[in-house]
């Protein structure tokens, strides 16, 4: 494939207390210690990718403030072109509060100001004419759409982590040449579906181009295409922190296909890399270099 890979979705800044028990609905838990780092599906994606070696241009959002200028620093900070990262004047930069276990579980609730400022990215693309575009869901469900159809008018391949999952915008998976959901977001895509595999083998009857490739967290990943159903394992690692592991695979993934690899070949080398992710505390910061993922394959 020639031209960058295009990242669109959300900009967020993770604010993460880490150490506590995880609060049942309606209880407080005191403890743990406060971290800040840089998240968001989209620019944790765009990480993911550029540092496994691709060309990134991020498409986003992000509020004209301290926190926003940081983030869109922190991206460039890691080769990532935010040319087209946008400044949105009078509302705050997206937020995710996040708390993390002593097993590395999280729960995680997202404010997404600025995100949802993110419109009309048709232009963007035109500019950036990608090899290859990847989009997460926590973006407004009509620039998801807008999206879909620049991707199916110019046939650009189209990678789709359907996450959070919404059944308001699973047509787009009609569009899509790969989705990357985990096992309860494929299910929720499915109504009245509770087996991962036949939920993916359902969407795929939707639209029979389309790879499902679902998440499996230490389990590696499940691949159901055109060629049947395989299971991809991953390292065996132990988790310090699963915060951006799914974003890290996706990313991966993509930057994978850009570089000319098959679904099956970049969903190994995805799930290497995820597992890797897991190993350092943040969202971003465990994030694997292309040496540290060939080092896993061997």
């Amino acid at each position: 494939m020639t031209g960058p890979l295009a990242v669109i979705g959300a900009i967020n800044v993770d604010l993460v207390v880490r150490g506590v028990r995880l609060p049942r609905p309606g209880q407080t838990v005191v403890g743990g210690t406060f971290e800040r780092h840089f998240g968001g599906k989209g620019g944790n994606q765009s990480v993911a990718a550029a540092r496994d070696g691709a060309s990134v241009a991020m498409i986003g959002a992000v509020g004209d403030d301290e926190l926003g200028h940081a983030a869109r620093e922190a991206l460039a900070t890691e080769g990532v072109d935010v040319s087209r990262v946008r400044l949105a004047a009078d509302v705050a930069t997206g937020t995710a509060l996040i708390a993390v276990n002593a097993r590395g579980e999280n729960q995680i609730v997202v404010a997404p100001g600025a995100n949802d400022a993110l419109e009309d990215v048709e232009a963007d693309l035109d500019a950036i004419r990608p090899a290859l575009v990847l989009i997460s869901w926590e973006i407004p469900a009509a620039t998801c759409r807008g999206v879909g159809g620049w991707c199916a008018d110019r046939r650009v391949p189209l990678v789709v982590n359907p996450a959070p999952a919404s059944l308001r915008l699973r047509s787009l998976l009609d569009q899509a040449t790969v989705a990357t959901p985990n096992r309860e977001e494929v299910t929720e895509l499915v109504a009245a579906e509770t087996d991962p595999v036949r939920a993916a083998q359902a969407l795929r009857r939707r639209n029979d181009r389309l790879a499902v490739v679902v998440t499996l967290g230490e389990d590696g990943a499940l691949v159901v295409d055109a060629d049947g159903e395989t299971v991809v394992d991953a390292p065996l690692i132990a988790a310090v922190d699963t915060t951006g592991a799914g974003d890290c695979f996706s990313g991966v993934l993509a930057a994978a296909m850009v570089a000319g690899a098959d679904v099956r070949s970049a969903a190994r080398r995805a799930a290497a890399a995820a597992a890797l992710s897991v190993t350092v505390a943040g969202a971003r910061e465990g994030m694997p270099t292309s040496d540290r993922i060939d080092a896993a394959l061997t």
